[in-house]
Formats: C-alpha cells, structure tokens, sequence
C-alpha cells in the first residue's frame, strides 16, 4: 500500500526548489501585465498588410523584466501570494453561495419560494457561509475567528453593550420602514 503523504512529499519538494516562491509569482505576474499591456497597447500597434497588431515582443519583454522585478522581492511575493490565495477563497465562497442560492430555483418557472421567503433563505445561507468561514479561520492559538467574536460578544461589559445597541437600531429602523411605507395600490382587472 503506497504512503499516504506522498502527495504532500511532492508539494513539499516543489516548496524546497522555489515552485511557489518564483516560478507562479513570475508567470502570474507575467501573464497580468502582458494582458493588460496587449489590451491597451500603451506600447503602440505596428500595421502589417493593413492591420494593425499590438507589438507582441515589446509586451512581452516589459512583463518578463516586471515579473523578474517582482519576484526579485520577497516583500512582494508574499504580498502576492497573501492576496491571491484570499481572492481564491473569496471566490469559492461565492460560488458555495451561488450553489445555495440556486437550489431554490426551478430550471425555467422561477423559484420553489417566492417573495420574501427566497430572500430570507438567501439572507440565511449568506450568514451560514460567513459563520462557516468564519469558524475555519484559526489563529496562532488555534482559537477559530468565530470562537473569539462570539467570547467577545457573550462577555459582558466588552461586546455586549454595542451588540444591544446595535440589535435596538435595527430593530428601530425595521419598525420605521414599516411604519412608513406606503400601501401598493392595486390594479383592477378589465376585461
């Protein structure tokens, strides 16, 4: 039976040789800044038969010399390699919450709930995804996000005075909304 961490063998190996140090900063940071030098062809365009084409060979030799620049400081390695793995957790969250959310549509006839029901669902798979996330953050002493704020929150004298205020302003201002708006008139039917 083969090792169970030979997998991670494989990524440790990848981490000793500079895999994720150098090698995907440069190509992520090389890729970036050739497209956007292509898109807004800053370097200018050169007409060939008529057509004008973006000049490859100067975008391309401006984002190898960034990207070396880039990768040159481990400041912003880290820098990159923080924000990038952030933004991928951003967008599976968005997806997990797309997935949700669409499990209360049918294919082509709208919802399996209406009105304000789908946006209470919505609402609630929305704060199950952020407790969710929340929970599987840890710190340093491997206290997860959501245990801190919840002690800070449950103690009293250090969150409990603002999360009573705040609950009250809410509570004011749904009662406000309600007492404000005005009724929907509604429409007679001719035939």
């Amino acid at each position: 039976m083969a090792d169970a961490s030979t997998f991670r063998g494989v990524i440790d190996f990848f981490d000793i040789i500079g895999l994720y140090d150098v090698v995907l900063p440069f190509i992520l940071v090389f890729t970036i800044v050739f497209a956007i030098l292509e898109k807004t062809k800053v370097l200018g365009t050169e007409e060939i038969s008529g057509k004008a084409y973006t000049r490859k060979n100067l975008n391309a030799m401006v984002a190898f010399v960034m990207s070396f620049l880039v990768i040159a400081s481990s400041k912003l390695v880290e820098i990159i390699t923080t924000v990038s793995s952030q933004i991928v957790i951003l967008l599976m969250l968005s997806v997990l919450f797309l997935l949700l959310v669409g499990s209360f549509y049918k294919d082509a006839e709208g919802g399996y709930l209406k009105g304000g029901w789908q946006t209470f669902f919505m609402f609630v798979m929305f704060i199950g995804i952020a407790l969710i996330f929340l929970g599987a953050i840890k710190n340093d002493e491997g206290d997860s996000w959501l245990e801190i704020t919840w002690d800070y929150l449950s103690n009293e004298g250090q969150g409990g005075d603002a999360i009573g205020s705040i609950i009250l302003l809410v509570v004011l201002v749904l009662f406000m909304v309600y007492i404000v708006q005005s009724p929907k008139p509604t429409e007679s039917k001719k035939e």
